[in-house]
């Protein structure tokens, strides 16, 4: 008997694979792919809001930059990626409240192994939208630090925003055996890096102040939020963060395309704040939600 799905509509979505829009069911890639063979690939969020992409060159620059970093070759026309996405999308009539996994792996080798040697036909583009609101709500969530600990430039560059994600996926594991949301990860030093699938800031004496992003992907909502502090007057400072500061904020809350911005109400049992959502937060989540809806890129149909 298959799973249900989250939102039914999602049962006859087309993804697009390698150029082709198929349905949900013949929608996969070879053995052979990259993906499968090693988590090698790059990937992005995407959201839609009322006919426009959140930030999507942004998205873009990431993807390839990323790609680069990787060595991938030779890589997609920029052009071609976004028509892959609006096609996608049409073809699926998603114009609000659709999300976009956007994959490019490093495509099939000629035999199983991890040398990139063995990819000789190009990479393999993967535009995957479903129909999904934002995964966490904005009634808040609650943390758990993990143990296991965010990787470094010194051992894998948080900047690639690669697929390889079970540094991630085991801070994740931890959460779940918690009974929480999600996990706050630290970095080899022991400061706050970011939780296994956010940006995180706090709000302390109406500063706001996120970690520098070493140790964290430089998301793209965190840069939205930096620049909307900025334009209404909100001080927003990136340094490093001890957990006892986060344990003793005003504030706390989480950024990311999936969660947009998310409350975070506790934190290894320490209630922050008084355990709600507080007021720069939902000032910031406001203004968040008005850009994305008035200023992402228009769909084309």
């Amino acid at each position: 008997m298959s799973a249900q799905l989250p939102d039914p509509r999602n049962a006859h979505i087309l993804v697009h694979v390698g150029g082709r829009l198929l349905p949900r069911e013949e929608a996969r890639v070879s053995v052979f792919d990259s993906s499968v063979q090693g988590g090698d690939a790059v990937w992005e969020g995407l959201r839609v809001y009322e006919g426009r992409i959140a930030r999507l060159e942004a998205h873009l620059d990431r993807l390839f930059a990323s790609a680069h970093a990787l060595a991938f070759s030779p890589l997609p026309g920029r052009d071609a990626v976004r028509n892959a996405v609006f096609e996608t999308l049409e073809a699926n009539n998603m114009r609000d409240g659709a999300h976009i996994r956007l994959t490019l792996t490093r495509g099939v080798k000629v035999t199983s192994g991890m040398n990139p040697r063995l990819n000789r036909s190009g990479p393999c583009l993967i535009v995957l939208a479903e129909w999904k609101p934002p995964v966490y709500g904005d009634t808040g969530i609650r943390l758990v630090t993990a143990s296991t600990r965010r990787n470094s430039p010194q051992c894998l560059d948080s900047k690639i925003h690669h697929n390889n994600l079970l540094n991630n996926i085991l801070a994740c594991i931890e959460a779940n055996v918690a009974g929480v949301d999600s996990a706050l990860m630290l970095d080899l030093n022991g400061f706050v890096s970011e939780t296994n699938d956010t940006n995180v800031f706090l709000v302390k004496d109406g500063v706001v102040m996120t970690p520098h992003a070493d140790s964290c992907l430089p998301g793209i909502t965190r840069d939205l939020v930096i620049e909307l502090c900025g334009e209404h007057g909100r001080t927003c400072v990136q340094r490093n963060i001890s957990l006892t500061e986060m344990y003793c904020a005003d504030e706390v809350f989480t950024t990311g395309t999936m969660g947009e911005l998310t409350p975070v109400l506790e934190i290894d049992g320490r209630r922050i704040g008084d355990g709600a959502p507080g007021p720069v937060t939902r000032e910031l989540s406001r203004v968040y939600g008005h850009w994305v809806r008035h200023n992402g890129e228009r769909l084309p149909f």
